[in-house]
């Protein structure tokens, strides 16, 4: 049985993905397609190599997001997404979709004509940074003369690439909208701001009905975005919801 795992941006929230992929294994299930966005792709991208979940924690604890060193001059960004490459290439030291032992689709979205393009072949490390990249704070990341931001802008949920290839989906959403009243929105960019994770986690939740079970922690609320000191208590919230989540539902999600 083929099982898709798809697996949404959130930031450093997306360390659950990792408590989710440990719970999973635990009872014997392994996805054999991955589609991860931001986040996700980092997540994806790592354990569709074979990388252990306890490594992919140790490195969502490591890399330094937010290293001086790392920020951008005369580039439009706060920090240099290309300065991640070395990171990621003692990971992949192939760089390429072709090499990992799992499929594995990634989402970009274009800054310059606003399309998402969906990355699958080919060199790797680059749509993996430009995936994660967040507009504003990471640069534009460069791919054959292209330019690309954060994949969730456009498709923070990437499930279409799953459908035709797997028999059973399972989707874990990291970016739950949180609940305000009019008294949080007194500022102008504070109605942009919630316009726009409106949209966003309107387009995810349009496609939960495609999955045969979504897994959305909603005290991820409570986590921000950058918030890299939490790493491990989203982790485990990512692990005990999927424990709940494999006991509740009577899927089988076995051949």
């Amino acid at each position: 049985m083929n099982i898709g795992l798809v697996l949404s941006g959130g930031g450093a929230r997306g360390a659950a993905h990792i408590g989710t992929i440990k719970a999973l294994e635990e009872v014997g299930i392994f996805p054999t397609h991955i589609a991860g966005t931001s986040s996700g792709a980092i997540v994806g991208a790592l354990y569709a190599a074979g990388v252990s979940c306890s490594d992919i924690l140790n490195f969502f604890k490591t890399i330094p997001l937010f290293n001086t060193k790392r920020f951008a001059i005369k580039k439009p960004g706060l920090i240099n997404s290309d300065n991640f490459y070395d990171d990621l290439k003692a990971y992949f030291p192939n760089d390429s979709f072709e090499d990992l032992q799992k499929p594995l689709f990634i989402p970009a979205a274009n800054i310059v004509d606003g399309t998402s393009k969906m990355f699958s072949k080919g060199q790797l490390i680059k749509p993996i940074i430009a995936s994660a990249s967040f507009p504003g704070v990471f640069t534009p990341t460069e791919i054959n003369g292209k330019f690309y931001v954060d994949g969730g802008t456009l498709n923070n949920f990437p499930v279409e690439p799953l459908k035709s290839k797997c028999d059973k989906i399972i989707g874990v959403y990291v970016n739950p909208l949180k609940k305000v009243s009019m008294r949080d929105l007194k500022h102008s960019y504070s109605v942009v701001e919630r316009s726009y994770k409106i949209m966003v986690a309107a387009e995810a939740m349009s496609k939960f009905s495609e999955c045969d079970m979504v897994i959305s922690p909603q005290e991820l609320v409570n986590y921000t975005t950058f918030g890299m000191n939490n790493v491990d208590a989203i982790f485990q919230l990512g692990y005990e919801t999927t424990k709940r989540a494999l006991e509740e539902n009577k899927i089988v999600f076995k051949s």
